[in-house]
Order: C-alpha cells, then sequence, then structure tokens
C-alpha cells in the first residue's frame, strides 16, 4: 500500500450530490408489474387445486423449491404461473426462506474488471456453490473500487458500503448504501459526517465504526465516527490522534484494530491504533502486532489471523500474550487465488477470494496442547479451492462479506 503522510489545512470536499457527483444507476419510476407476480395470485391458484409440484403437499414442495440456487430462478418461472410468482419475486421468496427457517451463508464479493474498472457485486451460494448477482450498486460511474470499506450484519442478512473516491478529480465520497438480502435491493442512507477513503471500518455490537482514512488530495484523517444503523444517524467519536489511511482493519476483543500496513520495501515501519467504543478512546497497538500484520485478516477463535502478501502466502495467527505470530500449520494458498486478493470468515473457515473469483476456503483446526512443553493452542489448516466460471474472468475482488439468507 502506498502511504501518504500529509497533515495540515484540508482543501474543500466535494459532497455527494454535486453536479459531476451524480448516482448511476439513476433512480426511475418503477415499471408496470406483471400480474403474474400479485402475491394473491399464488393463493388464489392454490385455491383451485393447482400445486406447485404435482403428487406433492404444497409445503413440501415449498421446502423443495426454496432450495433451489438463485441462478436458477430465471429457467423455473418458466415453468407454470405459480413457479412464476415464487421465483419471480425475490422479496417473496426470501421471505418465506426466512419464515421456514433456512440460514445458508452467502459470500458477497465487491469486483470491478481490470480492463473498464466497472464495478459489479457477485454473489456465491457457500452451499451449493453457484455465483448469481444481484442489482447494480448505485453509485458514481468513475470511482475507485479499493477505495470502498464495505462491511456486514450477517445474521440480518445486510450489507453496508461507505465512502469511497471518484477516480478522475481524487474526491473521497460520503456516500453510504445498504443491501437487504430480503429485499434484494439497496438503498441510500445517511451520509457520513466526513468524507474518506482508504480508511477503517468495522462492525461492533451492530454499529458500524468507520476511522481515518484519505480526504481531498491525499490528506490523511484522524476523524472517525459511528453508525446506528437501526436509526440511520451519523455522529463523532474519539478522533484517532494521528493521521492515518487504513490499509486492514479488524475486530478483536470488542475493540477495532486499525493498521496502515507496510510501505513495501521496509523504509518505515507501520502505524497502528486501537479503538476502545465503551471508553471511547483510542491507544497505540502493541509493536509485535502492527510489524508482523503483513496481510488481510480475519477473526476465528477468537484470534486474529492473517494471510500474508510477502511470506509465500502463509497463514498466520497473533498471540496476544507474547505480541508474536505464529505460522499456521498447513500448506500455502492454492496456487490458483492470486493476486490482489480479498479475505473474510464465518466460524472456522476463512474465504480468500483470489483473482477472476476464484476462492479459496480454509478450514481451520485448532489443536490443543499436547504436553507439557506445549503452553498454548496450535492451529493448522486445510485448504478447498472452488475454481470460477469462465463469465468471471477479469474480475478483480475488492472485498468480501459473509451474510446468510
Amino acid at each position: 500500500m502506498q502511504r501518504v503522510r500529509v497533515s495540515s489545512n484540508q482543501a474543500p470536499v466535494h459532497k455527494l450530490g454535486d453536479t459531476q457527483m451524480t448516482l448511476s444507476p439513476k433512480f426511475k419510476l418503477a415499471a408496470t408489474k406483471s400480474t403474474l407476480l400479485d402475491p394473491t395470485l399464488d393463493f388464489e391458484l392454490s385455491i383451485q387445486g393447482e400445486p406447485l409440484i404435482p403428487g406433492l403437499p404444497d409445503d413440501v414442495s415449498l421446502q423443495c423449491l426454496l432450495r433451489v440456487p438463485v441462478d436458477k430462478h430465471s429457467a423455473c418461472k418458466a415453468v407454470c404461473k405459480r413457479w412464476y410468482s415464487l421465483f419471480g419475486n425475490k422479496e417473496q421468496f426470501f421471505t418465506r426462506r426466512k419464515e421456514l427457517g433456512f440460514h445458508d451463508p452467502w459470500l458477497f464479493v465487491f469486483a470491478f474488471h481490470k480492463c473498464t474498472g466497472k464495478i459489479e457485486w457477485k454473489v456465491l451460494d457457500l452451499t451449493k456453490l453457484a455465483w448469481h448477482t444481484i442489482p447494480a450498486m448505485p453509485c458514481k460511474d468513475k470511482v475507485c473500487p479499493q477505495g470502498f470499506r464495505c462491511v456486514s450484519i450477517p445474521h440480518e442478512g445486510v450489507l453496508f458500503v461507505c465512502g469511497g473516491v471518484v477516480s478522475d478529480v481524487d474526491c473521497p465520497l460520503n456516500l453510504v448504501l445498504k443491501y437487504e438480502v430480503s429485499k434484494n435491493r439497496w438503498t441510500v442512507m445517511k451520509k457520513m459526517i466526513t468524507a474518506r477513503s482508504f480508511f477503517a471500518s468495522g462492525v461492533i455490537d451492530g454499529m458500524i465504526y468507520v476511522a481515518g482514512g484519505n480526504s481531498t488530495d491525499l490528506f490523511e484523517l484522524s476523524s472517525a465516527e459511528v453508525l446506528d444503523p437501526k436509526k440511520g444517524m451519523w455522529q463523532k467519536i474519539a478522533n484517532m490522534g494521528t493521521d492515518m489511511a487504513s490499509y486492514d482493519a479488524a475486530v478483536l476483543n470488542g475493540k477495532l484494530l486499525v493498521t496502515e500496513g507496510w510501505f513495501w520495501p521496509f523504509y518505515v515501519a507501520p502505524r497502528g491504533q486501537i479503538y476502545d467504543p465503551v471508553n471511547d478512546n483510542w491507544e497505540n497497538m502493541a509493536a509485535g502486532l502492527r510489524e508482523g500484520w503483513t496481510g488481510s485478516s480475519v477473526v476465528i477463535y477468537g484470534r486474529l489471523f492473517v494471510v500474508t502478501e510477502h511470506e509465500r502466502t502463509k497463514l498466520k495467527v497473533y498471540d496476544t500474550e507474547s505480541d508474536t505470530w505464529d505460522v499456521v500449520e498447513g500448506p500455502t494458498l492454492p496456487e490458483q487465488i492470486c493476486k490482489p486478493f480479498c479475505v473474510n470468515s464465518w466460524e472456522c473457515k476463512i474465504y480468500v477470494v483470489g483473482r477472476n473469483l476464484h476462492v479459496a476456503v480454509g478450514h481451520i483446526l485448532r489443536v490443543g496442547p499436547g504436553g507439557v512443553s506445549e503452553k498454548k493452542w496450535r492451529f493448522c489448516v486445510k485448504w478447498q479451492t472452488v475454481d470460477a466460471p469462465g463469465t468471471l474472468f477479469d474480475l478483480t475482488p475488492s472485498s468480501a462479506q459473509v451474510l446468510f439468507a
């Protein structure tokens, strides 16, 4: 990551809503909906005796149909009127899934075309290993995908995209967008107080925190703020005390960890800050933690893991007590996963998405102390590769979020 340390009087920041900052795709009046999508139609057809699947009760049929991968919905709509009603209305489909207790993990990947820079979201159903898409995210056309920050609240099926930067004028954004799986749509939320790009973000107890980043002309920021998603309001929190853009961030033990990352080669040691929301204060990160944080991080088993970018892509784990990093036993990242990559995790699995959207699933195993000489847990990893279809080639990942649907 290229780092610029500048802190002085800042130039004015363009606000979303200026003439050159229009959203794309533009919001339009909803088109006339097909009468086949009328939710009362399905009820009427069921009363008339038309089954969802001949020979099966509707409740059994629904359990089957709600498991159909999203990429097959278009074909399923052509079967009959009742199937058209079920698969043609995404909000109704996912509401039914939620009512019946479906809870499958999906990996949402924020990607961009390496030649055109066009951004789009691709979704991998981690149960059926099938890819599909979601509606286009409303934002400015010429943006730098890496400048955004994405966070999610998995069990609520919601993700947020914050900030960003317009690439042709180097103008940071205070944009905030929310995507809801159950409604399959984007909503424009209340803007951040400060426009920023390349900043830290994380979710703690359902609250979304952002800190630092770049402002206009690459001035670095020390400010931080928090969003209450239920109230839709941002408010300022304590400043970091140092102007800093973020390379990576993680939430560990209820605190937000922010690192600016190494400036390769090792000319200057990286800085790091830790925010405690209980006391609303920042403190300097321990030397071993910030100097060994050389990749993208996830938290598993209450420990910080990093997929390294410059050490043969090995996986390593941080030991809080000794302020040191240990290499995780097992093979390196599969060769199909090429940089740049992004990571996320759920339970004891880590998901690494590489160029062309090939995905490596790392199963993290925890091995207890084996004797008197061993005083701490050891970890090992086993990798599984999910090759992407050819239609996803030329896509580069910028962020990955796990949501349940």
